[in-house]
């Protein structure tokens, strides 16, 4: 177990896109969610080492929601609990340009934090405004630099591209403006309209107007050749990072390791269960109180469900899937496995195969979704 994730559900403002588990922090019992939390994390580390943690993240929600004294709260209990003494490891915290104060920065790097995940998403102001997001482009401007100011040398920014009424050029100012901040890490994804969200009910409502797929096809392509000559290496489908700058804990998710899920709406996978713990705070906390663990769903991974998420996980990476690794976790070929499936998406011309591994082909990485589906249900 290398990895623990940490969630804070608590947010200033809802974003129109968001599905992720969150509630308007206004009124809300935060000082006491974080004693449950504190309480979780507690009782599930008693029976494991923190030492072997190489990994926190910290994501939301938005945790930089949190005033000083709650921030403290929540960084004393992850640094008895969690964080190593013996080593210094990737610590990572979600953040909104317009709450992330220099306080809150010096805060969370006296407690260890050396890394920084800013949800900038544009810097067109109206593209802001109408994704309902409250920073603006100066927001990020400063943040970024009293970050610097404040020794953080490990930032990664949020993008996002597909959104209503962006257009290519649009995302090409984005991305001139995001690579001339001198940060190490950049990850973009397109816009997905996910259920319960504002965007859903403004699409059923045919009020949404979003680029055509060829747009969005084109910003994407924009995105990776930018990259490219801007020297950030695309490690992921979604993810660029300058050398050795990668995310060591989203690798923890497509490498298909394990890891640990804290608080509410959290997922972990933990001694080959998936896990979810409840979302709503009340049930959250109730579940601890009643039998001190607020899971509500345990899944028993099997061998063939293992091995369909080393593919459709492990083929996001640029790297692809290794021959090797697969045998070794497994003691079955890749190739033997998976045969037809490799054989006609190779054939698309959307997966490309070596010695050493499988990988997705540029054209691939458009049509990602199509490759991974087709590797389930077939081991």
């Amino acid at each position: 177990m290398k990895a623990a994730y940490v969630h804070i559900p608590f947010c200033e403002y809802i974003c129109h896109y968001c599905d992720f588990n969150k509630i308007f922090i206004q009124n809300q019992p935060v000082e006491l969610y974080l004693d449950y939390l504190n309480t979780e994390i507690a009782q599930v580390m008693q029976k494991h080492d923190k030492q072997k943690l190489d990994t926190i993240f910290i994501g939301g929600g938005t945790p930089t929601a949190l005033d000083e004294s709650q921030l403290t709260q929540l960084m004393t209990s992850i640094s008895r609990h969690l964080l190593p003494s013996d080593k210094q490891i990737e610590f990572t915290v979600e953040a909104n340009p317009g709450d992330l104060s220099y306080e809150k920065m010096r805060l969370l790097k006296s407690f260890g934090v050396n890394r920084f995940s800013i949800g900038v998403q544009s810097f067109e102001d109206r593209l802001l405004e109408k994704i309902g997001r409250v920073h603006r482009k100066q927001d990020v401007l400063r943040t970024v630099e009293d970050a610097k100011k404040a020794g953080f040398d490990n930032l990664s920014i949020d993008l996002m591209f597909g959104l209503p009424g962006q257009t290519a050029e649009d995302f090409e100012r984005t991305l001139d403006l995001a690579l001339s901040l001198d940060v190490q890490h950049f990850s973009a994804y397109s816009l997905i309209i996910e259920p319960k969200t504002v965007f859903y009910n403004l699409v059923q409502k045919g009020k949404l107007p979003l680029p055509p797929q060829e747009e969005e096809a084109r910003m994407y392509e924009l995105l990776m050749s930018r990259m490219e000559q801007a020297g950030f290496h695309q490690y992921e489908i979604s993810n660029f990072s300058s050398p050795g700058m990668e995310s060591r804990h989203n690798l923890t998710y497509w490498d298909n390791e394990e890891y640990f899920g804290f608080g509410a709406g959290a997922h972990g996978y933990v001694d080959g269960m998936r896990e979810v713990n409840a979302g709503p705070l009340k049930k959250y906390m109730a579940l601890i109180d009643e039998s001190g663990s607020p899971i509500t769903t345990r899944h028993k991974v099997t061998e063939d469900e293992q091995m369909e998420e080393e593919l459709f996980l492990g083929l996001r990476k640029s790297a692809g899937v290794s021959k090797q690794v697969f045998k070794n976790k497994f003691g079955k070929e890749l190739t033997d496995v998976f045969c037809e499936p490799i054989k006609v998406q190779k054939q698309k011309g959307l997966l490309e195969e070596d010695e050493s591994s499988i990988f997705l082909s540029v054209q691939g990485r458009l049509l990602g979704n199509e490759v991974f589906q087709s590797f389930i249900g077939l081991s």
